[in-house]
């Protein structure tokens, strides 16, 4: 069934192309998005599974056996620099300055992030392959180093073909 691990692979590629091509915020692309397969993406299932037992976080041990049971895993991540939009005020912070120096996020970097995800996700629907958000894979491969330091919000979609929904038929 070779046929199925290619076919996965050129549709977790047409995901990472939705997402960079998906709009952003001033037209600013902090976007990094990749694919994580064979040992790389072992790599960072271990490393998920390793934070969970040491901060006792049962559902990334969970994860983490859904993402080696996975063909492979797309990640978008973004850079979180502030667009500089002035008086705006959208992330909580007075301005953009204010933010930087409290460490808040830019509104609009996890907005184009999660527009970004979802043109990612709903080319997986579209080509019925099985897959899920996950939080905990983001997590792992920033604070592996998986991904270049500049990324500081990031989720992996890992991405499966089986008879039952590996990512909702689970314990």
């Amino acid at each position: 069934m070779e046929f199925i691990a290619k076919t996965v692979i050129s549709v977790a590629e047409m995901m990472c192309a939705a997402a960079i091509t998906a709009p952003k915020g001033k037209g600013v692309n902090l976007l990094h998005v990749e694919i994580f397969s064979g040992s790389r993406k072992e790599e960072v299932a271990e490393f998920m599974a390793a934070i969970g037992r040491e901060k006792n976080i049962p559902f990334f041990i969970r994860d983490a056996r859904n993402v080696f049971d996975s063909i492979c895993v797309v990640f978008i991540g973004t850079a979180t620099l502030p667009r500089q939009v002035p008086n705006c005020g959208f992330c909580g912070a007075k301005d953009c300055k204010d933010a930087i120096s409290k460490g808040i996020h830019c509104a609009f970097a996890t907005g184009d992030l999660g527009i970004a995800i979802g043109s990612a996700v709903s080319i997986a629907s579209m080509h019925h392959i099985d897959n899920r958000i996950m939080f905990s894979f983001g997590k792992a491969a920033i604070e592996g180093g998986f991904v270049p330091e500049s990324i500081k919000v990031g989720y992996g979609i890992p991405l499966s073909v089986s008879g039952k929904n590996i990512f909702f038929d689970r314990k």
